[in-house]
């Protein structure tokens, strides 16, 4: 039986690949699943230091399989949503740099994906879009929230509200998504951007990407107390006391996690 999400290693960096081609990727209960699991995997393998997300074939992913959702009454749905929610949940909050690789479709629970990860790069031919209401629907795996603290109040608003998809360029001037590459070396792209985000201290890392995702919900006073503790923290490491050193000796550091 083929992998709905085929999970590669290309070193220290993990390659997730939604893998349902014909569907354009779609994302039903059994994808979610897979994702959870994996997410999980990732998080407690040390070995791991970076991930990239990306979809097989002509799609990142279109959106909920909307085949099997066509089913679902009220509490079934609720059930679909909350595995969304945590599925994404997990590979937002893993400890390393997350980057989604969109190559073609993400749009509904795709896009939702998307904004799950640390930064997008995104193929010229990349579109972006949340059309849950041509179906008398609304995101349902975060998408409201996540897109309106990429995007900003407006743009978030007019992507939900009218449904209508954006190009890569549009994406990117409005800061959906970080970088747009030609198709072709949209994932040697991501993979490099990941190789190196996993070449910095792994412990340093976990705790910036923390901060960043908590503060941002969290008062200014708050978020700095939070920082200045976090950073004092980090001297009691074997990893800073290398960092350091490596700098002042002007050698490459050489990072444990410890």
């Amino acid at each position: 039986m083929t992998e709905e999400v085929r999970l590669e290693r290309r070193g220290s960096v993990a390659l997730l690949v939604l893998n349902r081609p014909s569907v354009l990727n779609a994302l039903n209960r059994s994808v979610l699943e897979s994702l959870l699991a994996q997410g999980e995997a990732i998080a407690a393998d040390p070995s791991v230091r970076a991930l990239v997300l990306t979809g097989e074939g002509r799609a990142f992913a279109a959106g909920g399989d909307i085949a099997e959702m066509r089913g679902l009454d009220v509490q079934s749905a609720q059930a679909f949503s909350e595995l969304g929610h945590r599925a994404l949940a997990i590979l937002e909050t893993l400890p390393i740099p997350s980057i989604a690789a969109v190559n073609g479709f993400a749009l509904g629970g795709g896009c939702e994906l998307a904004l799950a990860c640390d930064w997008i790069y995104a193929a010229d031919s990349a579109r972006f879009g949340q059309p849950e209401v041509k179906l008398g629907l609304i995101p349902g795996f975060g998408g409201s929230s996540r897109l309106l603290r990429r995007v900003g109040i407006a743009w978030a608003k007019e992507l939900v509200l009218s449904g209508e998809p954006i190009d890569a360029g549009t994406a990117l001037r409005i800061g959906l998504v970080n970088r747009v590459f030609p198709a072709a070396e949209l994932l040697d792209a991501a993979l490099r951007a990941a190789e190196a985000a996993g070449e910095r201290g792994p412990l340093a890392v976990a705790q910036a990407k923390r901060l960043l995702q908590e503060g941002q919900d969290s008062d200014v006073r708050v978020a700095h107390r939070m920082e200045q503790l976090a950073f004092a923290g980090l001297f009691a490491s074997e990893d800073r006391a290398e960092g350091m050193e490596a700098f002042l000796k002007k050698r490459a550091a050489c990072f444990r996690g410890i």
